[in-house]
């Protein structure tokens, strides 16, 4: 064939391969190893769910996605890297709601969540549930709430960090409930959950798929769930707005993100994947187990939620008066 003799189709070929590789997202990306920041320590659900999620796109994908932990900061740490990272899907960030808390708890970060990070899809969600050292003198919602008003002040609960699911879950139980109990911030949730274990911190608002077995091995007394409904692997435990705190509802929910200006092609191709993943029967069938429900929604989709996740979590810090300590 004499390539002179079509140099206009041949450019039109070559023109639309290319388009179709860019449009597709999979024939171009990745072509290496994929980075996945956690902001949090290892051994929480970010980290867990992380680490599942990444084996499976690097089935999926044929190439490595190596996980990352750089907690610290309320998540702002490992957070403000993937903004400042190149936006060519080659790093991305394992959120949650903190993040969506945090826009309005700090009213100094180095980035604006929704301007310098894109979404990409949600993972999962899962109850939070309330825990006591066996030690602490209640064994249900209203003995708990009736022993922090007799002594204000008195009782502390732990959580991984300021802005985190677990405290925010602490303050508007303050709230609702009236009481005075204080904050101890720990360094991750691993950290957190070893504190009220030992019996240093009275209690803890925990992720259910990690602090239930602990609460069904009788190390911690479990007085309530934050639902809507009660939890299928913990269906003897009632929720907090059954027992005594009408409407109180707050869950813990990861999703992934990557610098803003990411190829809209990179985002649809890891969307379709980190789906087809959550949709898998194996993967339902094992997250119902550890208590997580699958998320699913287009990357604009995503976005809109994190947009109304915000909103409300900025009422709460307001009503509830929760500061960075």
């Amino acid at each position: 064939m004499n390539v002179r003799r079509f140099p206009g189709q041949i450019a039109a070929v070559v023109l639309a391969l290319g388009a179709a590789t860019c449009a597709s997202g999979q024939a171009a990306y990745p072509t290496k190893s994929v980075k996945i920041i956690v902001p949090y320590s290892a051994g929480g659900p970010a980290d867990i769910y992380a680490r599942f999620i990444g084996d499976r796109l690097q089935k999926a994908m044929g190439h490595p996605f190596v996980i990352e932990n750089r907690p610290g900061a309320g998540a702002i740490i490992g957070t403000d890297a993937v903004a400042k990272s190149s936006p060519d899907g080659y790093t991305l960030l394992m959120m949650s709601n903190t993040h969506t808390v945090n826009e309005s708890l700090f009213t100094k970060k180095p980035y604006s969540l929704l301007r310098d990070l894109t979404p990409i899809a949600p993972v999962n969600y899962s109850d939070l549930i309330l825990v006591v050292h066996p030690s602490v003198a209640a064994n249900n919602l209203t003995e708990l709430i009736a022993l922090a008003k007799a002594k204000p002040g008195a009782l502390n609960y732990a959580s991984s960090g300021p802005g985190t699911p677990y405290h925010m879950a602490g303050e508007l139980f303050k709230a609702m409930a009236g009481i005075d109990v204080v904050h101890v911030p720990h360094k991750g949730s691993a950290e957190a959950r070893t504190s009220v274990l030992a019996g240093n911190v009275q209690m803890m608002f925990d992720a259910i798929t990690t602090m239930a077995p602990l609460a069904q091995a009788g190390k911690v007394r479990a007085i309530a769930t934050s639902g809507k409904a009660r939890s299928l692997i913990t269906p003897n435990v009632p929720t907090l707005s059954e027992a005594g705190l009408p409407g109180y509802d707050a869950v813990i929910w990861l999703g992934m993100m990557a610098p803003a200006g990411t190829p809209k092609g990179i985002i649809d191709a890891l969307n379709t994947d980190i789906q087809k993943i959550a949709k898998s029967p194996d993967v339902k069938e094992t997250w119902a187990k550890q208590g997580a429900v699958p998320m699913h929604m287009s990357a604009e989709e995503f976005g809109k939620f994190m947009e109304q996740d915000i909103q409300k979590w900025a009422k709460v810090v307001k009503v509830s008066g929760a500061t960075v300590d």
